[in-house]
């Protein structure tokens, strides 16, 4: 693991280490989120400063999903997860990136927010069926796998999603041939890691990647 990208949701924020327009969770100091009030802090500057890894970009978006259905329904097709690596493949971004290892941390929003679940869905695409969680997930997979074909990807699975939804997303990824991470326990405070929990996370990323 050399240089690394992640696609994330609010649990891999930290506001000034996102894109600059995308909606944060945690921050600096004055206004620390659940005791975290410093990038050292989060799950993923632990894993890269430990691994002694380089981060290409982490293109985490609070709030956001991995399909196109977002909170009350709203249609998230600009920035969930699906529709930012679409950006980064039609700029061309992954052509003029040595990106190594890929982490997918998403669906818990999707989870949260009531989408519509459906099933694990490998070919025939549209773009109807991306408005739901399990389909979405396997185009995100595949999606990924076509552009970083010499990646190697890992899909985190949160705590506490439905077992459909863990279930699919394990299912999607024997299907593809990508890892999946899961995670005994993840201390939160409203949903969210804590410091606490952000090691947990870190330290069962380590477990699975080093021994």
């Amino acid at each position: 693991m050399k240089n690394v990208m992640i696609f994330g949701d609010s649990y891999s924020t930290f506001h000034g280490y996102i894109p600059e327009h995308y909606a944060a969770y945690y921050w600096q100091e004055p206004e620390p989120c659940h005791g975290l009030n410093r990038v050292e802090q989060t799950w993923w500057h632990q894993l890269i400063s430990e691994s002694g890894s380089k981060l290409i970009m982490n293109d985490s978006w609070s709030g956001s999903t991995v399909g196109f259905t977002g909170y009350k329904g709203e249609n998230t097709d600009v920035n969930s997860f699906i529709a930012r690596l679409e950006k980064y493949i039609a700029e061309g971004f992954f052509e003029n990136k040595d990106v190594d290892t890929l982490f997918i941390f998403g669906g818990t929003n999707d989870c949260w927010c009531g989408a519509q679940v459906g099933e694990v869905q490998f070919d025939g695409f549209e773009k109807a069926d991306l408005y739901r969680v399990l389909p979405a997930v396997c185009y995100m997979i595949k999606r990924s796998k076509e552009a970083l074909p010499d990646t190697k990807i890992y899909w985190l699975i949160n705590t506490e999603l439905t077992d459909s939804i863990t279930e699919g997303i394990k299912t999607a990824c024997r299907h593809y041939d990508i890892e999946y991470i899961t995670f005994d326990h993840i201390e939160k405070i409203d949903g969210h890691p804590t410091p606490k929990g952000m090691t947990e996370i870190k330290e069962a990323i380590m477990k699975h990647l080093f021994f």
